[in-house]
């Protein structure tokens, strides 16, 4: 698939979740000329280290979604409080359906449907519900995943893998985090990319593929 002027929309439950997840691909989409969109619903002010701002993850979110190249016009940042976002599911379901009447996107990534966290598995339930009419492919975050479908591969290269590095470098807040250190972000592309015979790869959860 050529991204060129795809709409693309990814959606985060929390922060740094969307790097995580797909941060190579965003890089690539990118590159190739999509229009990517980043809607993040916690910044975890409750988490946050104390010796940092209590909004310290909306500045970090900033910074890595521009180190990706997504605009800053492009991200919108929910306060919803952390561990506590299935409590407004039906407030976030109505948010995401004015999202997709005012973006319609083709493709939208979201946390796999087999995500155990309960913020994770919320903003992929209610996702899945509000854009139904676009491709939906549900993202890998390991730590989370007790199975994980490896339907649908993204062949990237080096240098989108770095940008994510990058990118995850922005979040100060979380240093010291085993999923946030880059030799794992390199090795996981590593063994995505030697699947399918390639380089580097990120790998999702095939939920809905419209053609």
């Amino acid at each position: 698939m050529n991204f060129k002027d795809k709409k693309v929309v990814i959606l985060a439950p929390h922060t740094d979740d969307g790097e995580l997840g797909c941060g190579a691909s965003i890089s690539k989409m990118l590159e190739e000329g999509a229009l990517v969109y980043y809607v993040a619903f916690s910044t975890a002010d409750e988490s946050v280290p104390k010796h940092f701002p209590k909004d310290q993850l909306a500045t970090e979110v900033r910074h890595a979604t521009k180190a990706l190249g997504i605009e800053e016009k492009y991200l919108r940042v929910f306060s919803y409080q952390v561990r506590k976002l299935n409590y407004v599911r039906q407030e976030i379901l109505e948010s995401l359906i004015k999202i997709r009447n005012e973006i319609k996107p083709d493709i939208v990534f979201l946390p796999s449907s087999k995500d155990i966290h309960q913020d994770h598995i919320t903003v992929s339930q209610e996702g899945i519900r509000a854009f139904k009419f676009a491709t939906i492919l549900g993202y890998e975050l390991i730590w989370n995943n007790l199975s994980f479908n490896t339907d649908c591969f993204i062949r990237v290269e080096e240098r989108h893998v770095l940008k994510k590095i990058h990118a995850l470098a922005q979040y100060k807040t979380q240093e010291g985090r085993s999923y946030m250190d880059p030799d794992f972000i390199r090795s996981l592309a590593k063994v995505r990319g030697t699947q399918i015979g390639a380089d580097f790869a990120e790998t999702f959860e095939l939920i809905r593929w419209i053609i």
